[in-house]
Parts: structure tokens; sequence; C-alpha cells
């Protein structure tokens, strides 16, 4: 296999929110810590892969929000629902 060549460095996901979630994972980035501190000694591989993970985290994030949203919803609909 060919490794592509990079003619342009992939910037950091960083945006500033620098703070850890229930999982280990930024709340800004997805990163976890070592994704973080690693970051620029990653090759490009390594880096598109962390975004593709941390992409993955974020998607799984959300979905679950909504699961909990709408259970949430849920038992506000129907106080009784909580009673079974």
């Amino acid at each position: 296999m060919v490794e592509q060549l990079e003619f342009f460095s992939i910037p950091s996901p960083c945006v500033g929110i620098c703070q850890v979630n229930d999982g280990g994972y930024c709340r800004g980035c997805m990163r976890s810590r070592d994704e973080r501190f690693n970051w620029q000694t990653m090759n490009a591989t390594e880096q598109r892969n962390t975004l593709r993970l941390c992409r993955q985290r974020y998607i799984r994030m959300i979905r679950a929000q909504k699961v909990q949203q709408a259970k949430l919803e849920e038992t506000e609909e129907n106080p009784q629902q909580g009673l079974f």
C-alpha cells in the first residue's frame, strides 16, 4: 500500500473547550488524553484516524443524548409511567 503524500498539515481539532467528560474524552474535540498530548508527534495517517474516532464518539454521544431526552419526555408526558 502506498502512503499518500500530505501537502497540507492536518489542523488540531481543538475548539478550546478543554474539559474531560465522564468517558475520559475532551468535551470539545472528543479526543482522549493520549490523543491530545501526542497530536503533534502523530503522522498524518494517525491524525486522520484520530479525527475519525472523534467523529464516531461525537455521533455516539449525540445519539445517547437523544435517547436520554426521549426517556425524559416520556416520563414527563405520563408521570404514572415511573411507577411501573
